[in-house]
């Protein structure tokens, strides 16, 4: 709950960024300077960026949680022990650990958006962002062309 709200913040933070951003770059454009037109495309062009990689942050989070809830339904989502540190994050080692046999069973079968999703779980459990996020972004993919079918 606290992530939506942190989501939530940010949001609307990007928001009133955009506009106040939008008021300068307007000023900017007016003022007939060669240099102060180039600052206001610049001030145009960087708040949509920021918007866009916004959307898609949250796009992919809201994809990632509807697919966790559907293997959750399912009854296939990892069971897993794994020891926790203090801080609640998974020991690392039993995140390796547990790793070639969710690697394995995306080699068995490709196509199959949940063993995606559970390495996605397993290289988060070790550690590994990047992959995570990669391995979740496939599953998402693989689910929406299955769908779509």
């Amino acid at each position: 709950m606290s992530a939506r709200i942190g989501v939530a913040v940010m949001a609307v933070l990007l928001a009133l960024y955009i506009v106040l951003v939008g008021q300068r770059a307007w000023l900017l454009l007016l003022s007939e300077d060669p240099v102060g037109i180039a600052m206001g495309i610049g001030l145009i062009v960087l708040p949509i960026l920021a918007a866009w990689a916004l959307v898609r942050e949250l796009l992919f989070g809201v994809r990632a949680q509807q697919l966790g809830r559907r293997l959750e339904a399912e009854g296939t989502t990892p069971d897993d022990e794994v020891a926790l540190r203090p801080s609640g994050r998974i020991v690392r080692e039993d995140g390796d650990a547990l790793f070639p046999a969710y690697r394995a069973a995306v080699e068995a079968d490709p196509d199959d958006w949940r063993g995606w999703y559970r390495l996605g779980l397993a290289y988060d459990a070790a550690g590994d962002r990047r992959r995570a996020r990669e391995a979740v972004r496939t599953a998402i993919r693989l689910e929406t062309a299955q769908r779509r079918r």
